[in-house]
């Protein structure tokens, strides 16, 4: 088995874990040593806890507990691949709904898996293909990795309040933070701590205000100043990194996507070259 670590930070870490399959017989015990979420992506193993089994294939997700034992069979050639979401349990704590959660004070998941839908399935796609290719900064990929979990496990019934003078506040102070520093790497962490808000409550909050996602916030207004800066920039490559983007395909694809036009073809559109 091979793990790959795609993502780290306070909030979520994301591994890409791969196997050739080879034991087809069950595994030794396994201990977890993280809750975390398991979504396969390619091929099929099982995963056996006392007398349950588990399928785990593309149309499911599997729950992970702190501390569950457990033993791996792969009983179809092939080999498997699957990306793990762990999270805090206290972040779990305010995601997951009672329906998907033990009784008790500490948060456990009460199954061993759900099923999930195509949006899920393609969600999981657009956060491995972001994070391998280095397209998604730290924000944008804890954003894609807590929608996986909403569209996973559905939404606790508690919402976000009516936008409203104190909401606004909480958004206005966001959108400050973010425009204090374009090139910064923000993590939601960061952004709840500067805020006074958990990351899940400041996600949920802006979004209902703003009609989109904090990262995609974030891309507008790098993607504005690059239109104020192009003139004043000989090395495209430069001005992208300056404002914060992890290359020149990202600046260029995000700004053509935005705008119709590379920034070089803006460039010449606009009489500055």
């Amino acid at each position: 088995m091979h793990s790959t670590k795609l993502l780290e930070t306070d909030l979520v870490t994301v591994w890409d874990v791969v196997c050739d399959g080879q034991c087809r017989h069950l595994s030794e015990e396994e201990t977890s040593s993280n809750t975390c979420l398991v979504f396969p992506y390619r091929g099929v193993f099982m995963r056996h806890i006392g007398n349950d089994e588990a399928v785990a294939e593309a149309s499911q997700v599997l729950f992970f507990n702190k501390g569950d034992i457990y033993r791996i069979s792969h009983p179809v050639e092939g080999g498997d691949a699957s990306i793990s979401l762990n999270l805090p349990e206290v972040l779990l704590d305010e995601l997951v709904p009672d329906v998907h959660r033990r009784a008790g004070e500490r948060f456990g998941f009460n199954k061993q898996r759900l099923g999930i839908d195509a949006r899920a399935q393609a969600q999981v796609a657009l956060l491995r293909h972001s994070l391998v290719s280095r397209t998604a900064e730290p924000l944008e990929g804890e954003a894609l990795a807590l929608t996986l979990v909403r569209r996973s496990v559905g939404e606790r019934t508690a919402r976000p309040p009516t936008p409203g003078f104190s909401t606004q506040k909480l958004v206005n102070r966001a959108k400050l933070l973010l425009s204090s520093d374009l090139a910064r790497r923000w993590t939601l962490s960061e952004i709840a701590k500067e805020t006074g808000v958990s990351p899940v409550y400041l996600t949920q909050v802006f979004r209902k205000v703003e009609g989109m996602p904090l990262y995609r916030y974030q891309l507008r207004l790098r993607l504005a100043r690059a239109l104020d800066l192009l003139g004043s920039y000989d090395d495209l490559t430069e001005l992208g990194l300056d404002l914060g983007f992890s290359s020149h395909s990202h600046f260029s694809s995000s700004f053509r996507q935005a705008y119709g036009r590379t920034p070089a073809e803006f460039q010449r559109f606009a009489g500055l070259r």
